[in-house]
């Protein structure tokens, strides 16, 4: 046809056609004129071969450094960036300008690919079904989830069966700890139904970080001791080197791309709490397994049995609380009721929350808080246990140290904002601990922080009487009991009472 090159495949189209028609027929079915096929007919070559290389079109603009600078500075330092060899290259011939750049780096890259160092190679290895297990934790700041309204920051731990791509989720809230892994790991392997032989990690680099030497060698023995306890042989990949981990380290951008396309989708990355983002993410986690269905039955029947229980998913400590009403543990000071003050407690530290015993006894679950970035204490108040105390010493709560982490709810902070602006110190927290007391006494906290936001946009200060008559009931009003007396006839009639078959 006028204006298209013959290629390979018509060439051969035509040879082919060419062995039982003639030249104009062949070259019709092959898809071009029958002049085309009779010039055929005299050179039979590919068009690939016949075809002429193409020239330069314009002057080469590396020809006057390529040889005398840009080469010995390859040579001098293999890893150099092209990028690197043009600012250079630049500063010492300005008059180059940055338009060689495209040129400079497919010379390079070129030039490498003959005379450049040896690269790593990737090995690719073969998956027997029940074989190896791998854990990692990926960090999903980049996602944007929010929780009521809150950034929310955290990472996944993930878990991956490298045969069939069976993988599990959890959120993780604090770091890459020992908790965090051990939590994880046994949420997976008790949702999966058995145990693969080995398990992969990346040596928990982490958790392993600002250790010393003992702590180091504890958490190895506590790790080595999880994986005895399900039979599992532990391996871990060499640091710094992410490839030996590739049948987990690639899937993080999977999943992290997946979950940005739900989040999407659901049209908000805000969750109204904790447990209904985790259900979001199960979800999606079980749909992607659903897709596996086949593999997974093929390995499962290759996996180890579960023993007959868990092994501990926690660290152990003892706290003393203190007169300030609480205790110090990791840097973060959280609050207990005031009848503990002088007792010693054992706390079992999760990811996500402290469970707190006095002796066998718990008597205690809080959520598990963080120390500042810059070192400085974290707080996990609830203002119920120290409410009693506030309202024999209001003005305690003018400096509280944790006076921010005291308030429930955000209008509560609001309203003390605006009581210390038009109120003096005193007046203000007296109002303000009255209003805690309320919430507490009343079980109003909801409701109480609605009314204080009404009062705010409507540039009304709280009145404390006012909320106390809508919220709090007087206890001196007696109500109005009527009990209505059964008449003693009726008694009569239980005599008269028969059971049936006894008419008989």
């Amino acid at each position: 046809m006028p204006g298209r090159h013959v290629t390979d495949r018509q060439m051969r189209l035509y040879m082919k056609f060419r062995q039982t028609n003639d030249p104009a027929v062949a070259g019709a079915k092959a898809g071009f004129s029958t002049a085309t096929a009779y010039r055929i007919e005299t050179d039979p070559q590919l068009p690939s071969r016949t075809k002429q290389p193409r020239g330069r079109r314009r002057p080469d603009p590396l020809a006057a450094v390529w040889d005398g600078e840009i080469l010995p500075m390859l040579r001098a330092a293999p890893a150099l960036r092209p990028v690197g060899v043009l600012e250079e290259i630049l500063r010492r011939h300005p008059e180059l300008g940055p338009a060689i750049r495209r040129t400079l780096e497919r010379r390079i890259r070129s030039w490498r690919a003959v005379h450049g160092p040896e690269r790593e190679v990737i090995f690719r290895q073969e998956h027997p079904p029940g074989l190896q297990g791998l854990s990692d934790f990926t960090d999903v700041v980049e996602l944007g989830v929010h929780i009521a309204g809150t950034p929310f920051e955290h990472r996944l731990y993930h878990f991956r069966l490298a045969f069939s791509g069976w993988e599990h989720v959890h959120v993780v809230l604090g770091g890459e700890s020992f908790v965090a892994l051990a939590e994880g790991l046994q949420n997976a392997l008790w949702a999966l139904g058995g145990v693969p032989a080995e398990h992969r990690s990346d040596s928990l680099s982490a958790a392993f970080r600002n250790l010393d030497r003992d702590a180091r060698e504890d958490l190895t023995r506590r790790y080595d001791a999880l994986c005895v306890h399900y039979g599992m042989t532990p391996t871990r990949n060499n640091t710094g080197v992410a490839h030996e981990n590739g049948a987990i380290e690639s899937p993080h951008g999977h999943l992290k791309k997946a979950l940005e396309d739900a989040l999407l989708l659901r049209g908000s990355r805000d969750f109204t709490d904790l447990p209904g983002y985790r259900r979001f993410i199960d979800e999606l986690v079980g749909r992607r397994n659903a897709r596996q269905g086949k593999r997974i039955d093929l390995e499962r029947a290759a996996l180890k049995a579960l023993p007959e229980r868990r092994t501990g998913d926690f660290e152990d400590a003892l706290v003393t609380v203190t007169s300030s009403g609480g205790f110090t543990l990791r840097k973060v000071f959280y609050t207990v009721p005031s009848r503990l003050i002088g007792h010693r407690l054992r706390v079992r530290l999760y990811d996500d929350r402290l469970e707190c015993f006095l002796g066998a006894t718990p008597v205690m679950t809080v959520p598990r808080g963080r120390s500042h970035p810059s070192g400085k204490h974290g707080h996990v108040v609830d203002y119920r246990h120290v409410i009693h105390a506030l309202k024999r010493k209001p003005m305690a709560l003018l400096n509280l140290v944790y006076r921010d982490q005291l308030f429930p709810r955000a209008a509560y902070a609001g309203a003390f904002d605006a009581l210390l602006a038009a109120q003096p110190d005193r007046k203000a927290c007296q109002i303000m601990v009255g209003l805690l007391a309320l919430a507490h006494e009343r079980g109003c906290e909801a409701g109480l922080a609605q009314a204080l936001d009404q009062d705010l946009a409507a540039g009304r200060l709280p009145d404390l009487r006012t909320l106390e008559a809508r919220f709090a009931p007087d206890p001196a009003r007696v109500p109005d009991v009527t009990v209505a007396l059964t008449p003693l006839s009726d008694y009569d009639e239980l005599g008269t009472v028969q059971l049936v078959g006894d008419a008989a």
